[in-house]
């Protein structure tokens, strides 16, 4: 629900009266690439390529178009460009259950099917779907042939799975380190006092009632206390126990500041995907590369939107302000009509709705006009003034209502939002498993 809650504000309808579009129109029919085949990405692998973290959006949640897409450039950077790792906006405990799978870790699942069922709290649609599946199978296939330390890993950068991080956190200290597992368990016990409630924890936090801030942390610090230890003796294991402790921590600075007004929770969730990120960097090594896949409102320079004059941030923004924009390479997703698998609120039944025309004057009626029906442009440096101007760029999320569509539009400058964009004309909505 904090998902919702935090993009409300940022959605508003535009008005504004533009010149005319004919020159701008021009340019895109004369410069953006037809996407006909894999082949066509050519000039965005190419200009990725040596980019330490290439950053794959969607303008929603639930568009087929959006995962084949980003599923061919990740496969293509991968296999010929040296990346090393997928990063979702996932849980993490799910998204490791795939992560085991692909790389044939002990305890992995069978399939591909069996190990996507792992995400199983609504939205499921987001992962466990077809075209996941296809993804996953393909990676798996990949890294049969590599050694052990060079196979491509798959992971979340989410933190709403923190009752399955604690559990995990739990069991392995059952299992490896029966001297401090009543530690752990005490210090989580006042987080799961409200499993599955985390708006009543943000209540009690607010009334004094509860503050579960000191316990949480004291788990971060154990584990970094005895990090060389605990490395040494599994670093695999380590660092999948060092990130279901930092989701815990996390979640819990993201939970107690939902009933305050402003970014704050919707900064602490979007910190946690940059730490992630960051520390599967790490994780893989200084020269490795990796890919995240997340919303357009997430990857997208929050800079060339109202966010930042708000105080928002996100992991576009902040990779590129801590690494340099000549590390990061963000390629941002868009439509003009089509179909989406959406729900028409929090935990509602997923269903396929129908997504209007864009809005005159959008980002999405512009390539419309354009004629070009999936399209991809590279910006550079000889993009039009015209093309800074501030216009409308949809985005929908896993609640949708087309009724509200004038709603759903991020005022924006693209190419300062990303390096690249791609526009499929007419979508069509995932499919789930």
């Amino acid at each position: 629900m904090t998902y919702l809650l935090a993009l409300v504000f940022l959605f508003f309808s535009i008005e504004t009266i533009y010149p005319n579009n004919d020159d701008l129109i021009e340019y895109i029919r004369r410069v953006a690439h037809p996407l006909d085949s894999i082949r066509d990405l050519d000039p965005l692998i190419e200009a990725a390529a040596d980019r330490r973290f290439v950053l794959l959006g969607e303008a929603s949640h639930g568009t087929s178009e959006y995962y084949t897409w980003r599923s061919e450039i990740s496969k293509r950077l991968i296999a010929e460009k040296g990346f090393r790792y997928i990063a979702v906006e996932g849980d993490w405990t799910s998204a490791y259950e795939v992560n085991k799978f692909v790389k044939n870790l002990p305890g992995a699942g069978n399939n591909a099917r069996e190990v996507l069922a792992s995400f199983d709290r609504w939205p499921q649609w987001m992962w466990n779907n077809e075209e996941i599946k296809s993804l996953i199978n393909w990676i798996r296939d990949y890294n049969l042939d590599l050694p052990a330390d060079e196979r491509i890993g798959f992971y979340g950068i989410d933190i709403y799975a923190v009752w399955e991080s604690i559990r995990e956190v739990v069991h392995y200290f059952e299992s490896n380190d029966h001297e401090r597992t009543d530690l752990v368990r005490n210090a989580y016990a006042c987080l799961l006092e409200f499993e599955n409630r985390p708006q009543d924890y943000a209540v009690a936090v607010y009334q004094r009632r509860a503050d579960c801030k000191p316990h949480v942390e004291e788990v971060v610090s154990l584990l970094r206390e005895h990090a060389e230890s605990l490395s040494a003796k599994d670093p695999v294991a380590y660092f999948n126990l060092k990130q279901n402790a930092l989701v815990v921590k996390n979640a819990e600075r993201h939970y107690r500041a939902m009933i305050h007004r402003g970014p704050d929770s919707w900064n602490y969730r979007v910190r946690n995907f940059k730490g992630t990120v960051e520390r599967l960097a790490d994780y893989y090594g200084e020269d490795s590369k990796g890919i995240v896949w997340a919303h357009n409102t997430h990857v997208g320079d929050a800079r060339a939107t109202p966010m930042a004059h708000q105080g928002i941030e996100n992991i576009g923004y902040l990779l590129r302000n801590r690494h340099g924009e000549e590390n990061v390479f963000i390629v941002g997703f868009g439509t003009h009509r089509g179909s989406v698998l959406a729900g028409r609120r929090w935990g509602a039944p997923m269903e396929t709705m129908q997504v209007p025309e864009a809005m005159e004057n959008s980002f999405g009626d512009l390539f419309f006009q354009a004629g070009i029906p999936e399209a991809l442009l590279i910006f550079n440096d000889e993009v039009p003034s015209s093309f800074f101007d501030i216009r409308g760029h949809r985005a929908k999320g896993v609640v949708y209502n087309p009724i509200q569509e004038s709603g759903n539009y991020v005022p924006t400058i693209l190419p300062q939002r990303y390096n690249a964009f791609i526009f499929i004309e007419e979508t069509n909505p995932l499919t789930p498993m």
